[in-house]
């Protein structure tokens, strides 16, 4: 756990339920996609099982004990080196706490976390019309201009 002015930076686990929602609500607020991360959420035993993983990072900055920013990363086992990646999934912070430094004190925590983990590189996608993201790291990454592609699933969930 990271202390960081007025709120704090903390790993949830997977009796932490109640504040992953809540985690939820601020990025499906901040998304504008509130029905996206609210109205189907999964069970809490899911939630149990992906927080307890081992590889699912979840991070959420607290002031108080409200919610309010967080991110959510996977730790990529590689398979050419006994070694791993970790990939922000989604980070966000409620539109009333943004230019505070709770997105930096996020990620500074993911390192510390990655470290631990023997992890070697964290890397984050961001759109390009995201103009803040893409501030943020600009200056704390390189940037690489890469092609996302989105492969459907036949017979999967739309």
């Amino acid at each position: 756990m990271s202390h960081a002015g007025h709120f704090i930076v903390r790993e949830l686990k997977d009796t932490d339920i109640g504040l992953f929602r809540e985690l939820l609500t601020v990025m499906g607020r901040a998304f504008d996609e509130i029905g996206v991360y609210t109205k189907a959420q999964p069970n809490a035993p899911y939630l149990r099982k992906l927080l307890g993983s081992g590889q699912f990072i979840a991070l959420a900055a607290l002031e108080g004990q409200v919610v309010v920013g967080g991110l959510a990363a996977y730790e990529l086992l590689k398979f050419e080196q006994e070694r791993s990646e970790i990939y922000i999934y989604d980070l966000a912070v409620a539109a009333e706490h943004r230019r505070m430094g709770i997105a930096t004190a996020l990620i500074d925590q993911l390192k510390t976390i990655a470290a631990a983990r023997g992890a070697y590189l964290i890397y984050v996608q961001a759109d390009p019309a995201d103009a803040p993201a893409v501030a943020l790291y600009s200056k704390i990454g390189t940037r690489e201009d890469v092609l996302h592609f989105d492969i459907a699933v036949e017979g999967g969930p739309g």
